[in-house]
């Protein structure tokens, strides 16, 4: 389960033969979640306000980038690292 991305306090990783649609896990302060690359959707679990609002931002930013691991994951090569938010 590598990490990707690291801001605030939270993780943000992928899983390897994830087999739904693309998504990233997000772990914080003992919540976590699965959210949609496509729609940022939360899929699995829940996050506070606060933290879902920094994640959204940092998705809607790296996109491109999460969509591009997402198909890394998907030919199990080694994912890239994403900027944190700033």
């Amino acid at each position: 389960m590598p990490t990707i991305s690291m801001f605030y306090g939270i993780a943000i990783r992928m899983y390897f033969d994830d087999h739904r649609r693309p998504h990233f896990h997000v772990y914080s302060g003992g919540e976590d979640a699965s959210i949609s690359i496509d729609t940022f959707e939360v899929l699995e679990g829940r996050l506070s306000r606060r933290t879902l609002a920094l994640v959204l931002e940092w998705a809607s930013e790296h996109r491109p980038e999460l969509r591009e691991n997402w198909a890394r994951c998907e030919a199990h090569q080694q994912l890239k690292k994403i900027d944190p938010l700033i």
